[in-house]
């Protein structure tokens, strides 16, 4: 590859990088996109190991009604890509309890109602005060052009919906757990379970102690587009890498990017297969990924870069376990979501809370016919891994998998008596195919605090270099950090 000049580079083929190298292309940009591995998605991608296909990381997706983001462009560019909707959407199981999520609202409703002592009159008051909050929120998601950076027109139509955003501003700053408070129901354990093991694939926290409109939002998560792509989610990153090439783009696969160096009139990209310039450079990957690419000492590094990093690293690491079984006779043919408490009054981490993927009958190739592949996820905190030698590492790692075997065992036993294939994962494995520094995962927790409204756009950290993903606003979910591409490339197409 000889060098050439592009009016942006790329770097990862994670959800942010593809929205932003779409967005680009669509706005007539020359675009080069560089990926590490030889297929897109990052952390929510579809790999094939043994025979076998796995979604990297257990997810649900959100944003494909066909007028949200990834709805409208499968609608819009011709996107080869089959969307299941599911319900219910998952299953939520502790040993006590059973609770199914379904597309339709009030069915879970009744369900929390129909526990013994259930405050009935609270639920229906704290939830109607949810509604406010995540339709206040959503609206904004599924129209990017009202996110930052904002022009007059956006301004405009957010000062006509100032009323909508009353109740989301009283709680600002505030955990979920005073809300909860507020209503008289911080006690009524079903409910909290619920948003416990919510809050922590979402929000990346316990509901007590999450930023109250973020989790508020969250709680609309399975009601607002959100479905199974058929064959796994890497379908949809390909078709989106597809629609990149087709639109004039370049998409360089096995393509690792080793440093970014300012130049005059932009940035050039040493990669694996060559170098490249560009007049704007868009990482797709975490702060002490930006770090490592910059190889600037500590003092020189933006002290907003610096601050995200710290942020970082009170985060998550994935501990996994890929499995495949026989489906269980008599069950349904569709795709499966499990969420598994074994304990409600513990820590819903370290193999106590998990999030199991089950592929559908549908999902041709990724089993052989009458299996499923399950992708078994739980989180670890990453500093309970940091600074340990190696061997240490791999103990604690071992133990949580014990656990979460346990865990399956006890509480998802159909699946545990036929499992044919077993792979497993931990921090050290994202680190090495994803290039995660410290194989963090979901980004920043979203814990209590105004600090979150900070920095409410895109975020460039010198220059003409850009960072999107799941470390910076809008933050968590795959539909968050493909938002923030749109917006960052908007921004350096009005540059």
């Amino acid at each position: 590859m000889t060098s050439t000049w592009y009016d942006a580079v790329v770097v990862g083929a994670g959800f942010g990088g593809l929205a932003t190298a779409l967005e680009l292309t669509q706005r007539g940009a020359r675009v080069a996109l560089c990926e590490t591995l030889n297929y897109p998605g990052g952390c929510a991608s579809t790999f094939r190991r043994h025979g076998y296909s796995f979604e990297a990381g257990a997810t649900l997706f959100s944003g494909l009604d066909e007028q949200q983001l990834f709805g409208r462009w499968v609608r819009q560019l011709g996107l080869d890509v089959t969307v299941d909707w599911l319900d219910p959407l998952v299953e939520l199981r502790t040993p006590g309890m059973r609770l199914n999520v379904y597309r339709d609202r009030e069915r879970l409703l009744d369900q929390l109602r129909a526990f013994p002592d259930a405050p009935a009159d609270a639920l229906r008051d704290f939830f109607a005060l949810q509604q406010q909050v995540a339709g206040a929120l959503w609206s904004i998601l599924d129209d990017p052009t009202l996110l930052p950076p904002f022009d007059v027109n956006a301004l405009l139509r957010h000062a006509s919906r100032v009323m909508r955003y009353t109740p989301l501003m009283r709680w600002m700053g505030r955990p979920l757990g005073a809300v909860l408070e507020r209503y008289g129901l911080l006690r009524f354990t079903p409910l909290r379970t619920y948003l416990d093991a919510l809050c922590q694939i979402t929000v990346q926290c316990g509901a007590t102690e999450a930023e109250a409109p973020f989790a508020l939002g969250a709680m609309d998560y399975y009601w607002r587009g959100t479905g199974h792509v058929r064959g796994g989610i890497g379908q949809l990153a390909s078709a989106l890498a597809g629609a990149v090439t087709t639109g004039g783009g370049e998409v360089l696969y096995t393509n690792r990017v080793k440093s970014l160096e300012p130049v005059p009139g932009g940035w050039k990209v040493s990669a694996r297969r060559g170098e490249l310039l560009a007049r704007h450079v868009v990482a797709n990957v975490l702060p002490g990924g930006m770090t490592r690419l910059l190889g600037l000492p500590p003092e020189r590094l933006p002290s907003r870069l610096r601050e995200l990093s710290a942020r970082v690293e009170e985060g998550w690491g994935a501990v996994m376990l890929y499995l495949v079984a026989r489906a269980p006779e008599g069950h349904s043919p569709s795709a499966h979501h499990l969420e598994l408490v074994q304990n409600e009054q513990a820590p819903f981490v370290e193999g106590n809370h998990l999030f199991a993927s089950l592929s559908g009958e549908a999902d041709t190739g990724r089993a052989p016919p009458g299996h499923r592949t399950l992708t078994v996820s739980t989180h670890v905190p990453l500093r309970s891994l940091m600074g340990r030698p190696e061997e240490e590492q791999a103990r604690i790692v071992s133990t949580i998998q014990e656990r979460m075997r346990q865990g399956l065992r006890r509480l998802a036993p159909e699946w545990m008596e036929n499992v044919q294939h077993e792979m497993t994962a931990s921090p050290r494995t994202f680190e090495r195919f994803t290039q995660r520094e410290g194989g963090a995962v979901g980004g920043v927790p979203r814990r209590a605090g105004l600090y979150h409204y900070r920095t409410l756009g895109p975020k460039q950290v010198m220059k003409g270099l850009w960072l999107v993903g799941d470390s910076v606003f809008p933050g968590q979910s795959t539909l968050a950090t493909a938002l923030g591409g749109v917006r960052t490339a908007a921004c350096i197409a009005k540059g």
